[in-house]
């Protein structure tokens, strides 16, 4: 007779409803606006759905490779090449995934293992811990430097030894916006070349850079990339995070024993779906290509309409994310406070506490500017009037 459920003992026993659902919620129940999940108020370009449903109606709806369509590694191939001037095999190097979440926690599953440790930087996106527990490693929390949320770089290499099995790094950052340059990465090659270690890179903001700002790819560092796995997602960069598809980028061996593992976590990814984002790929280059400019014009709208406010604010870098640090207007902790302002003037955000080990100096929430102008400008108005 199985035992009561009482009796289960738990792989993630700190582990709860994540903070994104939590505020999700509340601003579902008080009627707020959104700016806590980060999704896009506004829709998948038309020329994508309208190939999605081209595939269903043409009986596309069958089993894909486990690797991922062909069709779509190969559009993801020469994409590549346009973006980082780089020749990927589409055969042995790349791979479609259930979103950058499953690609993240497969890539973890692939290289640590008992007592290893795995460096990330604090603030930290919430999912890396917990695939690190489960893979029997141990987090190695290290703090970036405030206010503009750097590595400190002697740090890591101090805290660098023959258990450090993989580096997670995460560039344009969430929450902060921060952007590792091509010099952060000379750096980082210099710090690891003396250790048997890996590094995943998790790039899912790579299209939303900002102030004429370029990307550093780890896919655009030879040495780097030998040595490491690239996560990105076609969520973020096509408006359809609804869609979870995502994908990993890594050499022939890393790559190998990626899927392994993927292909026993989520097989394949939905077939129609991969056809309709390789068929936008090959025709609308454009889209990604202008993301940026796109971003920008909602980033700078929802900064200048905050600059009346008595939040204390440096523009984001990256991503669609913008901090606010609030410590002039109270003292209360950022989820208490995330709350209150949900429940009293409608307008939700993230604690920014909930990615860290340690307090920050500042007192910061992460507000979504993935949305329609409207919806920033009726937010940042209620936020100027604190």
């Amino acid at each position: 007779m199985p035992e009561p459920e009482s009796a289960i003992i738990s792989k993630l026993p700190l582990v709860g409803t994540t903070i994104f659902s939590v505020m999700s919620q509340l601003a579902a129940e008080c009627g707020a606006l959104n700016l806590s999940q980060g999704f896009p108020e506004f829709d998948a370009p038309e020329a994508l759905r309208e190939a999605l449903v081209g595939h269903v109606n043409n009986a596309r709806n069958q089993y894909a490779p486990m690797t991922g369509m062909p069709e779509l590694r190969q559009q993801l191939a020469n994409k590549l090449v346009q973006q980082h001037g780089v020749q990927l095999c589409p055969d042995a190097q790349i791979t479609i995934t259930h979103g950058a979440t499953e690609a993240l926690f497969v890539a973890i599953q692939a290289v640590v293992g008992q007592g290893d440790e795995v460096v990330v930087f604090d603030p930290a996106y919430d999912s890396y811990e917990p695939a690190v527990n489960l893979a029997g490693g141990r987090t190695v929390r290290l703090p970036l430097q405030e206010p503009d949320f750097s590595v400190d770089w002697d740090r890591l290499e101090q805290s660098l030894n023959s258990r450090t099995r993989l580096i997670i790094l995460n560039s344009p950052h969430n929450p902060t916006g921060a952007m590792l340059s091509l010099h952060d990465l000379d750096r980082l090659a210099d710090i690891v070349r003396p250790y048997r270690l890996w590094i995943l890179s998790d790039e899912v903001y790579e299209h939303i850079v900002f102030d004429n700002d370029r990307h550093s790819s780890l896919m655009a560092h030879p040495e780097l990339f030998e040595r490491s796995f690239v996560v990105s997602s076609f969520g973020k960069t096509l408006h359809a995070t609804g869609w979870k598809i995502g994908f990993c980028a890594a050499p022939d061996a890393l790559m190998a024993e990626f899927r392994k593992i993927h292909q026993f976590v989520c097989y394949c990814i939905a077939t129609p779906l991969q056809l309709a984002i390789a068929d936008f790929l090959e025709h609308h280059p454009d889209h990604w290509q202008q993301l940026s400019v796109f971003y920008q014009a909602k980033r700078d709208l929802f900064c200048g309409q905050l600059q009346s406010s008595r939040f204390r604010f440096m523009p984001t870098r990256g991503s669609y994310f913008q901090l606010l640090e609030y410590s002039e207007i109270t003292a209360m902790d950022d989820l208490a406070y995330a709350k209150a302002l949900t429940r009293e003037i409608g307008v939700a955000s993230i604690p920014v506490s909930v990615f860290c080990e340690q307090p920050l100096h500042g007192r910061y929430l992460r507000f979504c500017f993935a949305k329609n102008d409207h919806t920033l400008i009726e937010a940042a108005d209620r936020l100027c009037q604190l």
